[in-house]
């Protein structure tokens, strides 16, 4: 974890994976802002109220060699000018403060998901959603709002795209994909029924799949052949979904440009052409 901006993302992105005393020890690690190198293994088992050999297994199940490797990935993190921006939102707060706190917010979570992007699977979804014949998206509430913003640049550069935020519509949808379609899953905890099983079947099916969803050991992401990772920090009020959304929607935008960079040519006669199609419906 060469970038301190990853740190608390693979935290966070980790958390589902352990067992509730295991994630309590990892909560607890997370909330000391103002680690230090004096803060020993011991402290920290106190503090957590288990042994020290727990927290060890936690260090390591989080991606660590060990405690001292997590306390020094903690401490680069909060030195970081991306873990400064979050701030929690109190009663007390102006709407100046509210807004700015939120901002922040979202910043912190464009720059974090930045840091975590893998780079290939995204150069690989650009190529599968440039070629496929059929590009299915499936999303249910929050998320399909997502796959719709998607599905509406996709359609202005001449790339259809069919969104579906009902079971058995996905399921139908699912069962009619072959090798030269992409299914594309929009789910932020990856654990969402609704969209795992037309995914699952999909794939069965010889389909390319693109999972987006904030946990990259989720069920969705272990069954997508690509996986494109948002991250952001749980706040009491917002939420980690809304902040999320911020994230996933910018992945989208940058694949939407990277796809129609596949053809660019194309790509801008079509938005030439949508626009003039929808120029009669803006006032002069």
């Amino acid at each position: 974890m060469n970038d301190p901006r990853t740190v608390a993302a693979q935290v966070r992105m980790r958390l589902p994976t352990l067992t509730p005393l295991e994630a309590k020890v990892a909560e607890h690690i997370l909330a000391q802002k103002d680690i230090d190198a004096s803060m020993s293994l011991r402290d920290v088992a106190v503090g957590s109220g288990v042994s020290d050999a727990m927290v060890v297994k936690v260090a390591k199940k989080l991606g660590f060699a060990g405690f001292r490797e997590f306390r020094q990935g903690l401490m680069d993190y909060y030195r970081s000018d991306t873990a400064g921006l979050y701030s929690e939102i109190s009663p007390q707060d102006t709407a100046g403060q509210i807004i700015q706190k939120v901002f922040r917010t979202s910043m912190q979570a464009l720059e974090e998901t930045f840091a975590i992007l893998d780079l290939e699977a995204f150069e690989r979804a650009a190529d599968y959603l440039h070629r496929a014949k059929q590009r299915d998206f499936y999303g249910v509430g929050g998320s399909a709002q997502i796959a719709r913003d998607v599905a509406h640049k996709f359609l202005r550069i001449g790339l259809r795209v069919s969104v579906f935020d009902d079971a058995h519509m996905m399921m139908m949808s699912a069962a009619l994909l072959g090798p030269e379609d992409v299914a594309v899953v929009f789910s932020h905890s990856g654990k969402t029924t609704a969209v795992l099983e037309p995914l699952e079947l999909a794939r069965k099916n010889g389909a390319r799949t693109i999972a987006v969803t904030n946990y990259d050991d989720s069920p969705t992401a272990r069954i997508a052949d690509l996986v494109l990772c948002s991250t952001a920090q749980n706040s009491p009020l917002l939420g980690e979904n809304a902040t999320a959304r911020i994230a996933q929607l910018n992945i989208l935008d940058a694949l939407f440009v990277a796809t129609a960079q596949r053809d660019r040519k194309a790509a801008e006669a079509n938005m030439e052409r949508t626009m003039r199609a929808v120029a009669s419906k803006r006032k002069p």
